[in-house]
């Protein structure tokens, strides 16, 4: 496996602030980091978080805050939310996870990422407490970081994403003007239930009493989960389903949306993959239980929101164009729904090309229920499989074995870099080459990508 000095990516890198690195490093060696070793770094409970913002003097206290759960489409609808209220002229810091290239991804302030100063700061803050009887995760410190850097910098609003489940993440000590949940599938089944029931019920957790929620996708019983959780706590609850404000959603290649709302009319998203479709229904309903909240949001500001939600807020690896010809995508996605939104993408633009190969980057991690998500995957593509460069990550060749005992059509490749390499080389102009599987297959790549790296 590569060394803590791979692991740590961009950071270790020749001009960078010594400071700043050690700080980092200790935020990833001493702090187990769920997304990149898995279940030995999950911590369910709020004790641990309750006494961290006691000791930071409760900083989510001094802004609004937005709450943003869900399995899939949580990342989308928390930018671009974000990049609706910039539009408006407010404050916004942004809270969300994993990163993808750079840690300071995870906390922005109207996009610009946090400073390495305030990072470095915050890192000595803790440590100079020298308490040796709290110890909190990796998650618990980074998002106490957040909050803090959110009061420093006198935010008006701050729309923080979820972690993991609801009920018993590390965000859920904040009180928000309102919630969202985007919808539920299977993922984490191992932390948060195996069952569709069992998994809302996490997510709903952080519904609380008096505080609005709008829920983007839900039937059956995951919608009654909802509903009775709405009715104990006593609030208002909305699907987005029901109220269906897209009227209309078209894709148009290689990236965006050309979409039409009830009352707002035509307007562009800029986030590519059919599953933003559902992303921008639920935040036309949000945007509405926003207002009724008081929060002021004009339509040219949702308009400039949802058409800028990168540039705004630097959002990336949502259906992320990476060339043109051929055609090279990433995507993020990687549980059984999110891909299956996107093979059905990628069955639907190859067929438009005759005689093009589709080549698929892939890569997961190592508690990834691959016997379900393999039969989701194009058998008439070729394969390019790898791995990324951290511990939680499924070994290339275990992943090779598998593939090819299915019946894909394979080639072993080290590392994303490498894949993406051979891929491009082999590939015609006409192609279609899609990298994902895993967050961090994506991550290496663009860390690649943004290091300057030339493709020959």
């Amino acid at each position: 496996m590569q060394s803590q000095q791979k692991e740590l990516g961009s950071f270790s890198r020749p001009g960078a602030d010594s400071t700043y690195d050690r700080a980092i490093q200790f935020l990833y060696s001493q702090l187990p980091m769920f997304s990149r070793v898995g279940a030995a770094a999950y911590k369910p409970g709020l004790d641990t978080t309750l006494e961290l913002d006691r000791i930071f003097g409760h900083p989510h206290t001094k802004f609004k805050s937005i709450h943003i759960g869900g399995t899939n489409g949580k990342g989308s609808t928390s930018h671009t939310l974000a990049a609706m209220l910039q539009a408006q002229g407010y404050k916004v810091g942004l809270y969300t996870s994993p990163h993808l290239v750079d840690f300071r991804e995870r906390i922005r302030v109207n996009g610009e990422m946090i400073p390495r100063s305030a990072v470095t700061d915050f890192v000595q803050r803790w440590n100079s407490l020298k308490n040796e009887t709290l110890h909190p995760s990796f998650f618990e410190l980074t998002m106490m970081m957040a909050f803090d850097w959110f009061a420093n910098q006198n935010v008006d609003y701050a729309v923080i994403e979820v972690g993991m489940g609801g009920r018993l993440d590390s965000t859920n000590i904040i009180t928000p003007v309102a919630c969202v949940i985007t919808n539920i599938s299977p993922d984490h089944t191992q932390f948060l239930g195996t069952t569709m029931p069992a998994i809302a019920s996490e997510k709903a957790g952080i519904i609380k009493h008096g505080i609005p929620v709008v829920i983007g996708e839900a039937e059956g019983e995951v919608r009654q989960v909802f509903e009775r959780r709405a009715a104990e706590v006593g609030t208002d609850i909305v699907f987005a389903d029901d109220e269906a404000l897209l009227r209309s959603a078209h894709g148009t290649e290689p990236s965006g949306l050309d979409c039409e709302a009830k009352s707002l009319g035509k307007f562009r998203f800029a986030l590519s993959g059919d599953y933003q479709i559902a992303n921008a229904n639920t935040l036309l309903s949000a945007v509405g239980m926003l207002r009724r909240c008081g929060v002021h949001l004009d339509d040219e500001a949702i308009r400039r929101g949802f058409a800028e939600v990168e540039k705004l807020t630097g959002l990336r690896g949502r259906w992320t164009i990476l060339n043109d010809r051929p055609l090279a995508i990433c995507d993020t996605g990687h549980n059984e729904a999110g891909l299956r939104y996107n093979m059905s993408q990628l069955e639907r633009l190859i067929s438009h090309r005759h005689g093009a190969r589709l080549r698929m980057v892939m890569g997961f991690v190592a508690d990834k229920a691959i016997s379900h998500i393999l039969p989701l995957l194009p058998r008439h593509a070729l394969y390019y499989i790898t791995q990324a460069a951290i511990p939680r990550a499924l070994p290339a060749e275990e992943l090779y074995k598998l593939a090819k005992a299915n019946g894909f059509d394979c080639q072993l490749c080290p590392t994303p870099v490498e894949a993406w390499r051979t891929a491009m080389t082999e590939a015609s102009p006409d192609d279609i080459i899609y990298v994902g599987g895993s967050t961090f297959v994506v991550a290496d790549l663009l860390a690649w990508l943004d290091a300057g790296e030339q493709i020959s």
